[in-house]
């Protein structure tokens, strides 16, 4: 039998990494789509002697450079012909106002821009998938979050924890857009809330609270049970944009819900990413 074929992006640490030996405790054969080849290297060699019977791949994947991602494209195409699990899990927290490779504000551009364009690109692989499904990790924090397209790359103001929030917001709003994009057809998108974990996101966060939070914050692994649980239980069959904690579906914040402030984001992530295979709404 041919095993389910998988992606987990940022899977050389923390959630994605936990994701990723999940799968391939599952039977899955796991991409590992990561930024640094070294890093990403030891998590494969790892997994790999953890699991002796797992097929994994290493593919690199900058997140922050739409010419990495579209080559990212290009080679898993060209290696694969089919798609049955995307995981979009990887996001960073800069301290300071940073942007990447295209000019974008980093949380922007890595939490939200790339794997729009990463899924968009990914669609028709998924879709030669007999039911491909799309995990999308957001986080609690989006209740608080509203999006201003009037500074959308946070030039004018830039807090961390502001822009993280808004950047997971920007995550369920995808969601919900692309959901309604794929009604009818064998792919399915869910969100997901993973519990407060201590994860690498928090390196850039001031000592004492890494120090809390490596006491207070749950595991990678349980961290991992939520986005597992979409990526692979079959009760979920057919289910769609919609968001999940602990396993079970939750109503998002009242900005998650906003149709029109989605559809914004959608045609501007679009025009950002100049994604090339755009969706009827």
């Amino acid at each position: 039998m041919t095993r389910k074929l998988a992606i987990v992006t940022g899977a050389n640490s923390g959630i994605g990494r936990e994701t990723a030996r999940g799968l391939a405790s599952a039977g899955f054969e796991v991409v590992l789509a990561v930024r640094d080849p070294g890093r990403g290297e030891a998590a494969r060699s790892a997994l790999a002697a953890e699991l002796p019977h797992a097929t994994l791949h290493l593919m690199l994947l900058d997140l922050g450079s739409q010419t990495s991602i579209r080559g990212f494209v290009r080679e898993f195409t060209a290696r694969f012909d089919h798609l049955d699990v995307l995981v979009n899990n990887a996001a960073l927290v800069p301290a300071a106002r940073t942007t990447t490779a295209d000019g974008h504000e980093t949380q922007l551009g890595v939490n939200h821009l790339g794997p729009f364009l990463l899924t968009l690109l990914l669609l028709p692989a998924l879709e030669a998938a007999p039911a491909g499904r799309i995990v999308v990790v957001s986080s609690s924090v989006h209740a608080g979050a509203s999006i201003d397209f009037a500074d959308l790359e946070a030039e004018r103001s830039y807090g961390m924890n502001r822009r993280y929030a808004e950047t997971k917001l920007m995550n369920l709003l995808f969601v919900r857009a692309l959901a309604r994009r794929l009604a009818g057809t064998r792919v399915t998108v869910n969100a997901l809330h993973p519990g407060v974990v201590a994860t690498e996101l928090a390196r850039e966060f001031p000592a004492p609270f890494r120090w809390l939070a490596r006491l207070l914050f749950t595991t990678p692994e349980k961290g991992a049970r939520t986005s597992l649980y979409l990526a692979s239980d079959p009760a979920l069959a057919g289910v769609s944009g919609q968001y999940f904690a602990k396993q079970r579906p939750h109503t998002p914040g009242p900005a998650a819900l906003d149709d029109r402030v989605a559809e914004q984001l959608w045609t501007t992530s679009a025009r950002l990413t100049g994604a090339d295979r755009p969706l009827p709404a």
